[in-house]
């Protein structure tokens, strides 16, 4: 759903200021808490997502830079002809420090704009999960957005189109370490308006909201290099495309996110804005998307997500639900969600679990396997629950 984990950035985007060079972050030991992060900051000089809007593409698919936060987001599944099998996560966020001002830079150096970049690969045959975090500002070249031709990059990390007005094929390069991955992606099911024609509200209040579109089946092909060893892969993945001001409300402690894609041909996302006392938000949505392109939409009330366990992390101490029952109440979709490995726990400026997922159950009385991508922010330390 990806209000995504976006506005921590306010306890280390002054830094960025001080410096041009690439910042590289592969493990954050005093990180933001997802609310705290999500919760502050004034609307004042943004522009808010308040009704609903007619989406302009090629040029929607580039920045948005009146509003405060953006972010393409992309998971996936991948697999060898052998059979081994990686999943990742790969998302560039745009952030603004100031809103926008009408006057022109006076210099290269002088942006209001920082990119942040999170990279990581589950794999399932060795067990690892890699990852990566970087920042750099929007100036010299150094990340950046555009519509035409269709590119955002963060240094040598980038999506970008075929150089057309079209923004898909799209290709994505992210190398870090001993691991690179190179994609081409192609969309095999028509975009998805999520919410309200594309406005997806997060909370009561007007104007905390988000435009919201996502491509719920891109064909993926490319390869996957882990320490030293480059392997052709292809699979399936996940577009998120996401642009708001707003912040988390008073009470909301953080979600529970899912992008699954099923055997049927159909896929389905839900994601459950969690209040500081467990409970479902109101505002938590979804969408179903059958084999043929049609959708129906998922409220709070439709959807019932019952934890089949707990994994308490052994880096951070957050105690994560690990495995899940998704149910709808008209009992036409009922999955169970597990993860291919239970440490899939980005501790970036934000710590945070995402990872790749299996799935089983049933979907219009029919079986159904599938795969996909789980995310899930705000859990606590276990030696804090019950300290609130």
């Amino acid at each position: 759903m990806h209000l995504k984990t976006m506005l921590w950035l306010w306890g280390t985007l002054a830094l960025l200021l001080a410096s041009c060079e690439k910042q590289t972050i592969t493990q954050v030991d005093a990180p933001l808490q997802v609310a705290e992060a999500l919760g502050g900051g004034s609307a004042e000089g943004y522009a808010r997502a308040v009704e609903v809007r007619p989406f302009q593409f090629p040029l929607d698919h580039g920045p948005h830079p009146e509003f405060r936060n953006e972010w393409w987001y992309f998971t996936g599944n991948l697999s060898t002809a052998s059979g081994r099998r990686f999943g990742y996560q790969f998302t560039l966020f745009r952030t603004a420090l100031a809103p926008l001002d009408p006057r022109p830079n006076q210099t290269a150096w002088e942006q209001n704009q920082v990119f942040m970049g999170h990279f990581a690969l589950t794999d399932v045959a060795s067990g690892k999960f890699h990852f990566a975090e970087r920042f750099s500002r929007d100036a010299l070249g150094l990340s950046g957005a555009q519509a035409q031709p269709f590119q955002v990059w963060l240094e040598d990390w980038s999506v970008s189109g075929d150089g057309s007005r079209r923004e898909l094929p799209m290709r994505l390069v992210a190398e870090e370490g001993p691991v690179r991955m190179e994609l081409d992606l192609i969309a095999e099911k028509p975009m998805v308006l999520q919410g309200n024609q594309g406005l997806s509200q997060k909370g009561g209040e007007a104007g905390n909201a988000s435009y919201y579109y996502s491509y719920t089946r891109l064909k993926a092909s490319g390869s996957v290099t882990v320490e030293g060893e480059t392997l052709p892969v292809n699979g399936s993945s996940w577009m998120d495309r996401e642009w708001s001001t707003s912040a988390l409300e008073s009470g909301q402690a953080g979600w529970d996110w899912f992008a699954l894609q099923l055997s049927d041909g159909s896929e389905l996302m839900y994601y459950q804005l969690r209040l500081e006392d467990g409970r479902p938000d109101r505002t938590s949505a979804g969408v179903r998307v059958f084999p043929e392109g049609g959708t129906t939409k998922l409220s709070w009330e439709d959807v019932e997500l019952t934890p089949l366990g707990f994994w308490e992390s052994p880096h951070t101490g957050a105690r994560y639900p690990s495995g899940w029952r998704l149910q709808s109440r008209d009992g036409s979709v009922d999955l169970q969600i597990q993860p291919v490995l239970k440490d899939q726990e980005l501790r970036v400026t934000v710590h945070y679990w995402e990872g790749a997922v299996d799935i089983q159950g049933t979907a219009s009385g029919k079986p159904v396997s599938g795969q996909g991508y789980v995310e899930l922010t705000g859990y606590t330390p276990a030696s804090l629950l019950g300290k609130r």
